[in-house]
């Protein structure tokens, strides 16, 4: 761990927000941990898409949330709150944040803090806490049972391939949906059984056929309403829809006869806006029943492009063009 810096510290500012935002480095004030959180000297940060959302002005953080972009975070704990009694200096931890992970130092929730075991490399877990959180919790959510046939959409992605592992890890049967022939097979190189690419196939269809017409008993999906229609006819009776993105809109057309006749569910959900004890929880359920497959690299997090935190505005930039297979880091250090 580096020399606690009690001057300023370096950060990722977003200036003129809106379509045509910057990114520029910046000396900040050295954040200080409150009751039950801790302080921690960052090693890298996870891209999101919900940055690229924040910087345009679309998706504020939560009230009393850091303003600065940045949902994860891996790194080593440099100071600790008051009444924080699990966690040591020095301890090397991921963290889900609900901002301020594109800085130099991050204040984080004790109770949103995971261990990271000396095997795995610190730097690759700060790819990991966004990801492995949401597919989790829309897992448990949904009622998922090892074994499930398991639909992703937006498959080559960070939350998609990350869905992917975890769900071959425990024994599903996953397809997966992406942007090109070359991506869905990608998918397949992760473990999924079936790469679909959606410019070319039908998803439905794909589904039918790999699941001998059954359907998938759980879909998770970044699109939203453009794919909701087909969504069901996709779904198996008794099915879970988890909606977790709307990149296709926000507003469609439910059939609800279509919802009584095969007993589906449709649920939508998000992870940065849930209550402290709501993301507790989250990080618990993922101690508890999965993390250890993604620090054994059963379920390791697909890391596709890192670049210097310097370089933010590049990185943005490679997720906008949707080219990179897996996450996007950004390193504090080499």
């Amino acid at each position: 761990m580096g020399e606690l810096h009690l001057g300023g510290v370096h950060g990722i500012v977003v200036e003129n927000p809106g379509r045509d935002y910057r990114l520029a480095v910046a000396e900040l004030p050295l954040p200080t941990p409150g009751p039950g959180q801790v302080l921690v000297e960052v090693d890298s940060a996870g891209v999101n898409r919900a940055d690229l959302l924040q910087a345009r002005g679309a998706y504020p953080p939560p009230p009393g949330a850091s303003p600065l972009l940045g949902l994860e975070c891996a790194g080593r704990i440099a100071q600790l709150g008051p009444g924080v009694e699990r966690w040591q200096v020095g301890d090397a931890v991921a963290a889900l944040l609900p901002g301020g992970g594109y800085a130099q130092y991050a204040v984080a929730d004790a109770a949103c803090l995971l261990p990271v075991p000396a095997a795995f490399p610190l730097v690759d877990a700060g790819a990991a806490p966004e990801s492995v959180c949401t597919v989790w919790s829309n897992f448990r959510e949904a009622g998922y049972a090892p074994g499930a046939a398991v639909l992703v959409h937006g498959g080559a992605g960070g939350i998609g391939t990350m869905a992917i592992a975890l769900g071959a890890a425990l024994g599903s049967l996953v397809l997966a949906t992406a942007g090109s022939a070359e991506r869905a097979r990608a998918c397949e190189a992760l473990g999924a059984a079936r790469g679909i690419d959606y410019r070319g196939e039908d998803f439905v269809q794909a589904v039918a056929e790999t699941t001998g017409g059954r359907g998938a008993d759980l879909i998770l999906d970044v699109v939203g309403a453009s794919y909701l229609e087909r969504n069901l006819r996709a779904l198996a009776p008794g099915g879970t829809l988890a909606v977790i993105g709307l990149m296709g809109g926000a507003r469609a057309e439910l059939d609800l006869g279509r919802l009584l006749a095969r007993r589906q569910r449709v649920m939508a959900t998000n992870l940065r806006n849930r209550s402290a004890a709501g993301k507790a929880q989250v990080i618990r359920e993922v101690r508890r029943d999965v993390w250890g497959l993604v620090t054994s690299g059963q379920a390791r997090p697909v890391i596709g492009a890192r670049y210097p935190a310097s370089e933010a505005a590049a990185a943005h930039a490679a997720m906008k063009a949707g080219d990179v297979v897996g996450k996007i880091l950004l390193t504090w250090r080499s």
